[in-house]
């Protein structure tokens, strides 16, 4: 069966030009049959556009009373397709022409060969004619990516993506109503072991992506917010830690003059870890797994006697100042244990084993 009767065109849209018109026909000549617009609250004046397109027969429009955000937008049209469509693979596409036919073709062309991944159309950003905003905002986003999740993503971005049915229902569960929830989309295939594969595309910009609603400000700061759970937590537990043995060390100084540094970071640790290991499990990575309780406690012992020899060594040298080398030891075994943490402690097992994928065939 050719892929493009088993593929969904998802397009959702916002106050869109003559551009949107265009890209339908486009793809109904590329012979897709099966496109859903989501009108997400436009002005009226673009009624006469969406309009237009609806009498297509290969066009469904659904539409928001008012502006609601693109994710709130793309998951309207998962909903629907969910439900329409079984066992259809979506791809969405940008209302505004930055993707190519063909490259929406590329797209549904390896989702049917990966279909339990995520698929991302990513454009090259190192040419002189991209757009600054557009530069910035993707290197940005890139680097802190890389940084919190531990993978690399060419094109964060992106709004052309190619999403097998059966994630639909985990999609419609993610947090974000705007343009965060495309980064929330990568977070959860990140916290569900699902991959994510990359095809490269055309990189169109039109009128300096003046069409576009993305505010690389006010955006941005949505979209990397979803990385505060990722370091909240342990950066609270560091504090409380740190505080704790601060407070450990002046009640067992005099008692214990030798031991005190290894007493005052056990009873420290025991406490800050039950702190930090709570809020991983509610807050941050939501989960309930008993192996996840045994390899963090694991991890913990590990720490925290590399703590304890590792101040114990820098106090005997200096002789003073036990807290600051506290402070500057357990910096660098934050860091070490949030990689550790990130990509054994709380690595989701792949959760495709419970997916009713339906590869696409000829």
């Amino acid at each position: 069966m050719d892929v493009r009767e088993k593929t969904v065109i998802l397009i959702p849209s916002y106050n869109p030009d003559g551009k949107l018109e265009k890209l339908i026909h486009e793809i109904i000549s590329a012979k897709f049959s099966k496109i859903v617009v989501i009108n997400d609250g436009s002005a009226v004046e673009t009624e006469i556009i969406f309009d237009t397109i609806s009498k297509l027969d290969e066009v469904k429009v659904i539409s928001h009373s008012v502006n609601q955000g693109k994710g709130r937008a793309l998951k309207t049209g998962f909903d629907y397709i969910k439900t329409n469509f079984p066992h259809h693979g979506t791809v969405t596409v940008d209302a505004d022409g930055q993707h190519a036919v063909k490259d929406i073709i590329k797209t549904a062309t390896k989702l049917q060969d990966s279909p339990e991944s995520l698929i991302l159309g990513v454009r090259d950003f190192s040419g002189d004619d991209i757009p600054a905003r557009s530069r910035f905002g993707n290197n940005l986003t890139k680097v802190v990516v890389k940084l919190t999740l531990g993978i690399s993503i060419t094109d964060t971005q992106t709004g052309l993506r190619g999403i097998p049915y059966a994630m639909l229902g985990s999609l419609l569960s993610v947090k974000g109503e705007r343009y965060e929830y495309e980064m929330n989309m990568i977070l959860e295939c990140k916290n569900q072991n699902i991959l994510i594969e990359e095809v490269p595309i055309e990189t169109i910009y039109i009128e300096e992506n003046e069409s576009s609603h993305f505010n690389p400000i006010v955006d941005s700061i949505k979209i990397y917010s979803v990385f505060l759970k990722f370091i909240s937590s342990s950066l609270l537990s560091f504090g409380v830690d740190i505080l704790l043995f601060t407070v450990f060390s002046m009640l067992f100084k005099d008692l214990y003059p030798v031991e005190f540094i290894l007493i005052a970071t056990v009873a420290a640790r025991v406490l800050s870890s039950l702190f930090n290991y709570l809020m991983n499990r509610k807050v941050v990575f939501k989960s309930n797994s008993q192996n996840t309780l045994i390899k963090y406690y694991s991890l913990s012992v590990v720490q925290m006697l590399t703590s304890a020899l590792l101040v114990y060594a820098g106090y005997q040298l200096i002789g003073s100042g036990e807290v600051a080398i506290k402070i500057v030891v357990d910096s660098i075994l934050f860091l070490i244990s949030y990689v550790i943490q990130r990509d054994w402690v709380f690595k989701s097992k792949s959760k495709s084993k419970n997916y009713s994928y339906n590869r696409q065939v000829d």
